[in-house]
Parts: C-alpha cells; sequence; structure tokens
C-alpha cells in the first residue's frame, strides 16, 4: 500500500523555461563529477591513491539538482560515497584531490582521505566513512539553525541500505516531533554494498517510512537532474517555510562496484549497460536540452571542466606529504 503522504513527480517545467545560465550550470556540475570520478577511478587503478574510494558515476543528478535548491549558508552531511555531493556544494577541488591523494594540501592534511572531506566555508559539513552516520549529525546541524532563527536548512544524503539503520528513525522522529528544518535524500541506488535491496528492505519505496513520522515526501527519477531538482524544490520551499522536514527519494542506479575494484558478482554485466545506455544522466540532460545548446556550447563546457580537473590533479601530485611529526597533531585523544 503507498503511503498517502507520497507523491511521484517528474519535470514538468519546459527546458527552455531554465534558462541557459541554469541550464550549463547543471551541465557543468555533473561533468565536472563524472571527470572528477573517472579521473580518480583511473589514478587509483594505476597506484597513485591509497585508501579506498567509493565512486559517485551514475548518480551525479541527484548531487546537482539537489544543491542547486541550496545556498552556502545550508549545511549538508554526506556519506562515504561523497565526492559528488562535495563537489556539487561548491568545495575547492584542489583541496578534495590532495586530500585522496593523502596530500598535505588536502582538507584534512591527507589523514582522512576519501569519506572524510568536508568544508565548513560552503556548508559540507563531511563525508562519513560510516553508514548512516551523517543522520543524527544533520538533525544537530538543523536543531541549531532553529535555536538560532535562521531559515536556513540541513540536509542529509544516504542510500537504500542505510535507511535501514536506527540511526534514520532516531532521527526521523525528532526532526519531525521538534519540527527541524532537515531534508532526508535518499540516494536509491538499488544496491547496499552487495545486497540488493529488496533482499534486506520491507518497501518498495524507501520513502514509505516518511508516513511514520508525519513527513510529506517525493519520489523523483533521480538520473533526470530536472525531476530532481523541481522535486527538491518543492520540499525545500516547505521546509524553509518552517514546516519541519521533508522526505526526497531518488531513484538511481550505482553503475560502479561498491568500491573500486569491487567484483561485482552479485549482478551481471547486462544489467549495469543496460542501465548506462538507457538512463545515464549526462545523456539524458543532453538529449533534454538538445535543442538549446549546440554541440561546441557543451564541448566548451567539457574542455573547461577538463582543464579544471587536471590543475587538481597536478596540484594533488605536486603537493607535500604530511610530515610524520604531525602524526597525531588534530587529535581528540
Amino acid at each position: 500500500m503507498e503511503a498517502p503522504n507520497i507523491v511521484k513527480i517528474s519535470a514538468e517545467v519546459p527546458v527552455e523555461e531554465y534558462g541557459k545560465e541554469r541550464l550549463s550550470s547543471f551541465y557543468e556540475t555533473m561533468f565536472k563529477i563524472r571527470k572528477f570520478e573517472r579521473t580518480v577511478e583511473e589514478k587509483f587503478l594505476g597506484g597513485e591513491i591509497p585508501g579506498f574510494v567509493h565512486l559517485y558515476i551514475g548518480e551525479e543528478a541527484v548531487a546537482t539538482g539537489v544543491m542547486a535548491n541550496l545556498t552556502a549558508k545550508d549545511y549538508i552531511e554526506s556519506t562515504h560515497r561523497g565526492h559528488g555531493h562535495t563537489i556539487a556544494k561548491g568545495a575547492d577541488l584542489n583541496r578534495m584531490m590532495a586530500e585522496i591523494y593523502g596530500k598535505k594540501t588536502g582538507y584534512c592534511q591527507g589523514k582522512g582521505g576519501s569519506m572524510h572531506i568536508a568544508d565548513f566555508s560552503v556548508g559540507m559539513l563531511g563525508a562519513n566513512g560510516v553508514v548512516g552516520g551523517g543522520y543524527n549529525l544533520a538533525a544537530g546541524a538543523a536543531l541549531a539553525l532553529k535555536l538560532q532563527g535562521k531559515k536556513d536548512i540541513s540536509v542529509v544524503f544516504f542510500g537504500d541500505g542505510a535507511s535501514n539503520r536506527g540511526t534514520f528513525h532516531e532521527a526521523a522522529n525528532m526532526a519531525s516531533v521538534w519540527k527541524l528544518p532537515l531534508l532526508f535524500v535518499c540516494e536509491m541506488n538499488e544496491y547496499a554494498s552487495t545486497t540488493p535491496y529488496r533482499t534486506a528492505t520491507s518497501v518498495a519505496d524507501i520513502a514509505q517510512r516518511a508516513y511514520g513520522y508525519d513527513m510529506p515526501a517525493v519520489i523523483v527519477d533521480g538520473n533526470d537532474v530536472f525531476s530532481v531538482y523541481e522535486g527538491a524544490q518543492r520540499l525545500v520551499e516547505h521546509i524553509r517555510g518552517g514546516n519541519g522536514p521533508a522526505f526526497l527519494e531518488c531513484k538511481t542506479y550505482r553503475v560502479k562496484g561498491h568500491f573500486v575494484g569491487d567484483p561485482e558478482k552479485y549482478r551481471t554485466r547486462e544489467e549495469v549497460q543496460k542501465n548506462i545506455d538507457e538512463r545515464d544522466p549526462i545523456m539524458l540532460f543532453e538529449k533534454k536540452t538538445a535543442g538549446v545548446f549546440g554541440p561546441d556550447e557543451l564541448n566548451a563546457i567539457q574542455a573547461k571542466v577538463d582543464a579544471m580537473i587536471a590543475s587538481a590533479l597536478k596540484f594533488a601530485q605536486e603537493s607535500p606529504e604530511p610530515a610524520a611529526s604531525e602524526l597525531f597533531a588534530d587529535l581528540y585523544v
């Protein structure tokens, strides 16, 4: 049974009405995420990057569409797959790449790596290596905003698997009781690590869980940036109006493995390729805007992004390693 609080929407505003400036911004952000992630994947497989990396390829429309409704004063809490959120929120590419490379010039001075990037100056409160670890941090940020009487909001991103963690229910209940300005964004990408979501989740739509906490919920095509933008816009306006939390479920697909190097024995290559061929968010954008942009215009945006990523890569590769004497600096305990 579908909960009565859920609205399923598709993009309704004609593409032309967005204006070229906003459309260009959408494309640049999505392409920037895609290029950054492909570069990280290449360099990780080449042995240049330590640790683990979890790629956001194929989910670019979610971060782009949601963040286009936010300001630098709004807060976000991310996941272990956080590069896309961080880039879309406006973080510095040089410092991001340097952190992933474990360099002194990175956001955490090379000590945190891919899963711990944060930039408070743009409202990015941090990626999180703990599944479901962002809910209560985002709720705390929302509580702070409410106590300060601000109109800014807090947003927490999470996957379908993380929606099964107790922290989701704790944060959702308290956010609803206290009418906190908190947007829950579920990136329903069909796999919790290596587990297909229907084998461990009782509902077809994760958004059904919002009903138990008296939250409005919207379900959108997470691979269509226009659908994501319009769904997020509706809920952000609701939250800024002082009406408490809301829930956005974005139906997307994780085209890469859980981590770079994942053998992916839990799904077929045919399934993955079908999603790439039919649902790629950048391809969908290009199709929808074919009458707005000429190929030279999109190529110019791609060239601009290519230069930015090349610069960030050079910065990271040439930055110094953190000194061994700084190993225990910046620790609380």
